[in-house]
């Protein structure tokens, strides 16, 4: 058992290999969660996730998170549906809205998202109640559709959503509609303050009695012992690279605007790693360590700690650096 709960977060940054060495290892240690990333156009998310859950027996697997402009509402719902037959019980979907300019550069540009992800969670949550699904919204439109195996019985799946939020009016909605929160890297956990009042107010909307919703929060860690200052320029590099490519995150970091502004006349989108080599130099340790987990195992580990102790009841560990360090160290460390 863990002193403290923790779930691991793996993405594109890893190989296909490294993901299922670590998604087995969390298995196997204790873990509560793997989360599967799809964002860039560089892997999808829900293919790895399904072989995670083939290769795992207790751990949870969520998405972190796919988006609600890609796949039909319908078509999310029966791909969860199966993921819950791989592994039942066991399936979380994590769901957000796309980013910006990634969107808007495959013709899905973010349009009131608020109100689209509204719709989508209430077709969601209708299918996964086994229902007769009619909904004409503004974004999502169904017209007398459900789960229609002829082999088997059509009946109710449960499946968790969280909703991947940042902003206060996604948070509210996400206390309001959904089972939990999957908070973004690089928020302080000073953050948490305002996040969870933005939840509560829609806690207090709720029509089902409920009286609060989970909270996790993806955490970019890097454990170097020997040399942390090596484990920090990890976390650096990936701080430099959201900043340039997804500086809507800086608001809420802490990071001024006029350091986004140099940093992308140095590194633009794409960048390469060169350019964020160049534009890291100019973040300093304190900023970085502001909004990760990195250092020593004790500087990370203790990091982990203040998410915690500020709302988040499970961090979920994102690992940069020497990652097999990272995991097993943190590891150790949860376990006490």
């Amino acid at each position: 058992m863990m002193k403290l709960p923790l779930g691991i977060h793996v993405g594109e940054r890893l190989s296909l290999e490294q993901t299922y060495w670590q998604a087995e290892f969390a298995d196997q240690n204790g873990f509560e969660s793997v989360w599967v990333a799809e964002g860039r156009l560089a892997r999808d998310g829900i293919v790895p996730a399904a072989i995670i859950a083939s290769k795992t027996k207790n751990v949870k697997i969520g998405t972190g998170v796919v988006n609600n402009k890609s796949r039909n509402a319908a078509l999310m719902a029966v791909t969860f549906k199966t993921l819950d037959e791989v592994a039942p019980g066991r399936a979380i979907l994590g769901i957000g809205a796309w980013w910006e300019p990634l969107a808007t550069k495959v013709g899905q540009p973010l349009v009131k998202p608020i109100k689209s992800m509204r719709e989508y969670i209430t077709v969601l949550q209708a299918f996964f109640r086994n229902e007769l699904v009619s909904f004409d919204g503004e974004f999502v439109q169904m017209k007398d559709v459900r789960f229609d195996s002829m082999y088997r019985e059509n009946k109710p799946v449960d499946i968790p959503i969280y909703i991947g939020a940042v902003g206060p009016r996604m948070l509210e909605l996400a206390g309001e509609i959904s089972d939990g929160v999957h908070m973004d890297f690089l928020l302080p956990p000073s953050y948490m303050v305002g996040a969870q009042e933005a939840i509560e107010r829609g806690v207090a909307k709720r029509t089902d009695g409920r009286d609060g919703i989970d909270l996790t929060q993806i955490v970019a860690c890097s454990v170097n012992d020997d040399d942390p200052q090596e484990a920090i320029d990890a976390c650096k590099a990936f701080l430099t690279l959201y900043l340039c490519q997804q500086p809507h995150i800086a608001e809420h970091c802490g990071v001024e605007r006029e350091l986004v502004d140099r940093l992308q006349e140095i590194a633009g989108w794409p960048a390469t790693p060169e350019d964020i080599k160049r534009a890291m130099q100019l973040v300093p340790n304190s900023l970085v360590q502001n909004v990760t987990a990195c250092g020593s195992t004790d500087d990370a580990f203790q990091k982990l700690q203040s998410y915690h102790e500020a709302g988040v009841r499970c961090p979920i560990i994102s690992t940069l650096g020497d990652k097999e360090q990272t995991l097993t160290r943190l590891a150790q460390a949860a376990k006490g």
